[in-house]
């Protein structure tokens, strides 16, 4: 059996196409070859925020799946878009590495100077991070891994905040200086999760892929992207979920945050596996009872 896998170029993206090709080798023997495949989110200077967010790395690669150029495609899940594309299928959420949010820079968190500048692409990220210290100057900023640590390194930035699992799967994580704990920062909901994705026509590749998949990342990640999902309609403020699926219990807790960080929504509930998705919306509902909708306020204009 031979594939084609569609991957951006990025470093990030082949890395983690490629171990997610070899573990299908290692399990089926499959044959796997990468192609690189350029997006508009890679070559366009915007702001994410500007392009319509996550789904501008996305698109291509569903183009070339519909194409027929590539038989799957690996993507970040969080870059997913929440709505679903009926002509594709998510066929395995293989199980989640690291969910949390990472410091690389000068000093730890805490030990920066006030008026430090720390850079990300991320207005959840800002929104955390600004409630935990108000104090410092948060730089909205594009550009891979590399081009992000790059500015730390120059003097440009004293610190960048990037998901620690991504700097472990192109092999930076030696230069974490912290990672934020779930409590102090909510991941964006299907952080450190990987998505492999095919058409839903093709039943048997649907079937093939799913060797990989990870129930108990599956109904984790579909109760955060429910969340999610219910917000997006009347809420702009940045969204922080989190789940843990134990075997038993879903537990899950979610938060909107206003982006200077002054005011948050938080909020837990726990419920079976089998209904993560009820789980996100009721706990979606309940957080814009309590205004979370309402976040935004000035920023919003």
């Amino acid at each position: 059996m031979k594939l084609k896998l569609g991957t951006r170029r990025s470093l990030m993206a082949t890395s983690q196409s490629q171990m997610i090709a070899d573990a299908y080798t290692a399990t089926t023997g499959a044959e796997i070859e990468l192609v690189g495949i350029t997006t508009f989110g890679d070559v366009t200077k915007a702001q994410l925020s500007q392009l319509g967010g996550t789904g501008v790395f996305v698109s291509a690669l569903r183009d070339k799946l519909i194409e027929g150029e590539i038989d799957f495609a690996v993507h970040s899940l969080k870059d997913l878009p929440t709505t679903q594309d009926e002509q594709v299928t998510l066929a395995a959420l293989p199980t989640r590495h690291d969910v949390r949010d990472a410091l690389v820079g000068r000093a730890k968190f805490a030990d920066l100077e006030p008026g430090a500048r720390v850079g990300t692409g991320s207005p959840r990220r800002i929104a955390m991070l600004s409630a935990l210290r108000a104090d410092l100057v948060y730089v909205p900023i594009r550009g891979n891994a590399d081009t992000r640590i790059g500015k730390v390194t120059s003097g440009e930035l004293d610190a960048v905040v990037l998901a620690a699992a991504g700097l472990v799967r192109i092999g930076r994580d030696a230069e974490i200086s912290q990672v934020f704990e779930v409590e102090e920062m909510l991941p964006a909901p299907g952080q450190g999760a990987l998505a492999v994705e095919c058409l839903s026509t093709r039943s048997d590749l649907v079937e093939f892929l799913s060797v990989l998949d990870d129930p108990r990342t599956r109904s984790a990640v579909t109760a955060e992207r429910a969340v999610l999902s219910a917000l997006e309609a009347g809420c702009s403020a940045p969204v922080g979920a989190h789940a843990v699926d134990d075997g038993h219990t879903l537990n899950l807790t979610a938060a909107v945050v206003s982006l200077d960080g002054r005011h948050a929504v938080r909020k837990s509930a726990a419920g079976s596996p089998s209904e993560a998705m009820e789980l996100g919306r009721e706990l979606a509902a309940t957080m814009i009872a309590e205004g979370a909708d309402r976040l935004m306020g000035e920023h919003s204009h």
